[in-house]
């Protein structure tokens, strides 16, 4: 799916931005994730050589604990390479609807757009907006930093 990134930049806030914004009792799960993971500084030196060619978009919720896993490790490599990290936060169940998994709002309408079943989902996009690959929950490598680089070498061998 090819998107147009400024407007995703308009309805999305920077992965710090979205940290910031979490509330209690929940920022204190994303904030200890942030402040105990070390990344895996070889893999960094990979990534960042091709930092200034990607855009990752994440859906995520303060409420989710993958989303509680991921979301900080992204905001870690984003301060350590660049990498710009823009997040559609606040998703929410919709529980009385049998069709449709979020309820809009408060989930951004972009959850049906992309076809959000789980999260978070991290997406890849080149700066030209298009879709390079994506991680859906967990990564399947043993970090997220490395399930990037390995989805960046798919397509930069």
């Amino acid at each position: 799916m090819d998107v147009e990134l400024a407007e995703i930049r308009k309805r999305t806030v920077s992965v710090s931005e979205y940290l910031d914004s979490l509330g209690e009792p929940f920022r204190e799960k994303f904030f200890a994730r942030k402040q105990t993971y070390k990344l895996n500084q070889e893999v960094i030196n990979q990534l960042k050589k091709f930092a200034d060619k990607f855009v990752v978009v994440a859906f995520s919720a303060e409420w989710c604990k993958d989303c509680a896993a991921n979301i900080p490790v992204l905001a870690l490599i984003s301060e350590a390479i660049g990498l710009e990290v823009r997040v559609f936060g606040g998703l929410m169940k919709d529980p009385l609807s049998h069709i449709r998994k979020w309820r809009i709002p408060p989930s951004p309408p972009e959850v049906e757009t992309f076809r959000v079943s789980k999260i978070p989902l991290i997406i890849l996009f080149s700066k030209e907006g298009k879709e390079i690959g994506k991680i859906i929950e967990n990564p399947q490598k043993p970090t997220l930093e490395e399930e990037l680089m390995t989805v960046i070498s798919e397509k930069h061998p």
